[in-house]
């Protein structure tokens, strides 16, 4: 489980092609710091096992299903990405549950610069529109945020100066693509309230 606070912003290294799969090689000398196989590290919101790990990078494998719902299969050499280690035990929460299970992808619509801060509009996939609500919490490329408009199909969030330095989205422009996830508990209160009005209707 991570919480969508971003360790550090990451650099690809190398990408290669498996066929039904590609394996990444990723600088991130944070993330790394105590690494071993098998160990789980968030890379723009998506939960990737170590396979390797020498210096300062790691390597995972990311699987064809895992490219086609995520925005990782976009990323080339050099391209710079947000990493994070699970949350341990007993450490503060500082964003929001987030499982690294990315549920669709957007686009950066528009963004609004101000004088402290960044308005930044993404498009939303109409099956999860319903799980997006004004001052609740999504997942953007691994970043816990809070929705300042939620609209059909796009919403809103506002950026403070840090966000901006220290993540992805401070070079993510009109067009890109960007991971999401929205909130897991809005996802589980709609499979109960489901099962519920199904049990009931019998």
């Amino acid at each position: 489980m991570f919480t969508g606070i971003v360790e550090e912003l990451g650099e690809v290294t190398a990408v290669e092609n498996l066929g039904d799969a590609s394996r990444f090689r990723l600088r991130g000398p944070v993330v790394t710091d105590g690494a071993k196989h098998g160990d789980s590290i968030a890379v723009n919101g998506v939960c990737l096992t170590v396979v390797e790990h020498e210096g300062d990078e790691f390597t995972a494998d990311v699987m064809a299903e895992t490219l086609d719902r995520s925005s990782l299969g976009a990323l080339t050499v050099g391209s710079r990405v947000n990493l994070e280690r699970p949350t341990a035990v007993g450490s503060r929460l500082g964003g929001h549950i987030v499982q690294g299970h990315v549920d669709g992808t957007g686009r950066v619509l528009e963004r609004k610069p101000s004088e402290n801060w960044e308005i930044v509009k993404v498009s939303l996939p109409a099956e999860l529109a319903r799980y997006v609500v004004e001052k609740g919490s999504v997942t953007v490329d691994g970043i816990s945020l809070t929705v300042v408009e939620a609209g059909p199909d796009f919403f809103t969030v506002s950026l403070i100066p840090t966000t901006l330095a220290l993540t992805t989205l401070g070079l993510k422009q009109p067009g890109d693509p960007v991971n999401l996830e929205v909130d897991i508990v809005a996802k589980y209160v709609e499979r109960l309230l489901t099962t519920t009005q199904q049990g009931a209707g019998r």
